[in-house]
């Protein structure tokens, strides 16, 4: 089933709304309930003082009635009072207030609920009381009509400020609900017009200066499409070097294919000095194609970081690419060094750092690998090694992919992709690759790995 869409400020003005009536009702039969009740409490009062009086005034005779009648602030258009005299020497056994006999001759309905409370057709709402003393009955009828009447304005002005509040408070709540919304909805718009852009990182969310959680998601959005547009740039650089870098082994490998099928025949000499071209350029791009791979999957991987005993680690990692190149590589390991990395990463790191070291370093020159504890209970692993150096300039950009100094570009083969693997993979293993001038010549690269 398709389900209807609802507006944040729809919800909140149908859930307010709900709950207002429901306070305003409760509220209202709250004061209706206590009015009431107040109202027959007095009623209750009333009528037990005059019953007292009644029962103090021993009334077996007309002179009592009279007496009692004339010494009584008793309001007879409210109040029916009506004493039977059961005793055996009574002269007069009844005696009536004005009215009363009337509406004893009305046969009342008990109202449900209410303690002493009759109604009379044609009199309206009666508390009843009856007492005794001395063989003397005294019934009273209380008339609640006054109260009934100041229930109802009660009520009425109740009823009122429910009508009031229904009207006022949708005004009010889609006042409040635009105030918090109107953001949201411009928000919304923005990210449906970034979202069909051809660059949407480079387009920006407006920041409302409230309410605090509608600047903060625009805010960290706004974050969201910086990071995209920055690793858009990226990808733009990245696939237009990386073509850059195989144009020119494909241009080299057609051309001597060319030069074998147009000359080749005639000149045998030339397929074999051609195919030993195609075959370097050929290692060359599957070399640039499996750095490619590596910066890819660097890019998606999350490191295992686990506790190693870095010495041991080192030392393994040496002893397996000993002898591998021309220069001499000596190393000095601090034992008993331990740290929270992964392994292959920093394998993958020290094998790329001594194999540029290498690449850039005469030949009977000497790359050293050392491995100390710093003070701050860091480790270094640093790789040093007896070549040229690099320049000031260079060093901003060496760990930025497929960068070349200009001095080395066609005279040492390499992809420009070493530094820039060994870099992001010592980001995904908390570490820091850092570069800097050795003494009296060559370049130390280190990794500074945090033992905590």
């Amino acid at each position: 089933m398709k389900k209807n869409k609802q507006s944040s400020a729809a919800i909140m003005l149908r859930s307010l709304m709900r709950f207002i009536i429901i306070v305003t009702l409760l509220l209202g039969a709250a004061i209706i309930i206590a009015v009431g009740h107040q109202l027959l409490e007095e009623v209750q009062t009333t009528t037990s003082h005059i019953t007292a009086s009644l029962k103090q005034t021993d009334i077996d005779g007309d002179d009592d009635w009279e007496s009692w009648r004339k010494n009584s602030t008793l309001d007879t258009s409210a109040t029916y009072v009506y004493v039977h005299n059961k005793r055996a020497d009574a002269k007069v056994s009844q005696y009536f207030s004005p009215h009363a006999e009337k509406v004893l001759k009305v046969t009342p309905t008990k109202v449900p609920f209410l303690t002493n409370v009759y109604y009379r057709p044609g009199i309206g709402l009666l508390y009843h009381r009856m007492v005794h003393a001395r063989g003397i009955y005294y019934t009273l009828w209380q008339n609640m009509n006054p109260q009934l009447a100041v229930l109802l304005r009660v009520i009425e002005v109740t009823a009122i400020l429910l009508a009031v509040t229904l009207l006022a408070t949708p005004l009010y709540i889609r006042r409040l609900t635009k105030r918090l919304t109107d953001p949201l909805t411009t928000l919304s718009h923005t990210t449906q017009m970034i979202a069909g852009a051809k660059e949407p990182g480079a387009m920006r969310l407006p920041v409302p200066a409230q309410p605090t959680e509608v600047t903060e998601l625009a805010g960290n959005f706004n974050e969201l499409l910086s990071m995209l547009n920055e690793r858009q740039e990226q990808q733009k650089l990245f696939v237009m070097n990386a073509a850059h870098e195989l144009r020119t082994p494909i241009a080299t490998i057609r051309s001597h294919a060319q030069l074998i099928e147009r000359h080749g025949e005639d000149h045998p000499e030339i397929i074999t000095k051609s195919v030993g071209y195609i075959t370097e350029e050929s290692r060359q791009m599957q070399h640039l194609i499996d750095e490619l791979l590596q910066l890819s999957r660097a890019d998606r991987l999350a490191l295992d970081l686990t506790p190693l005993d870095l010495s041991a680690t080192v030392t393994t990692i040496m002893q397996k690419i000993a002898g591998t190149f021309e220069q001499t590589v000596t190393t000095e390991i601090q034992p008993d060094i331990h740290i929270t990395g992964n392994e292959s990463a920093i394998e993958q790191i020290l094998v790329n750092l001594v194999t540029n070291a290498a690449k850039y370093s005469p030949a009977a020159s000497q790359i050293t690998v050392t491995l100390t504890q710093q003070a701050n209970e860091a480790a270094a692993l640093a790789v040093k090694d007896q070549g040229s150096g690099i320049s000031a300039e260079d060093k901003s950009h060496i760990f930025e992919r497929f960068y070349r100094s200009a001095d080395v570009r066609g005279t040492v083969a390499g992809t420009g992709l070493g530094l820039a693997i060994a870099t992001q993979l010592a980001q995904l293993s908390n570490s820091e690759l850092t570069v800097a001038d050795d003494q009296p010549q060559g370049t130390i690269f280190t990794l500074i790995f945090s033992t905590k």
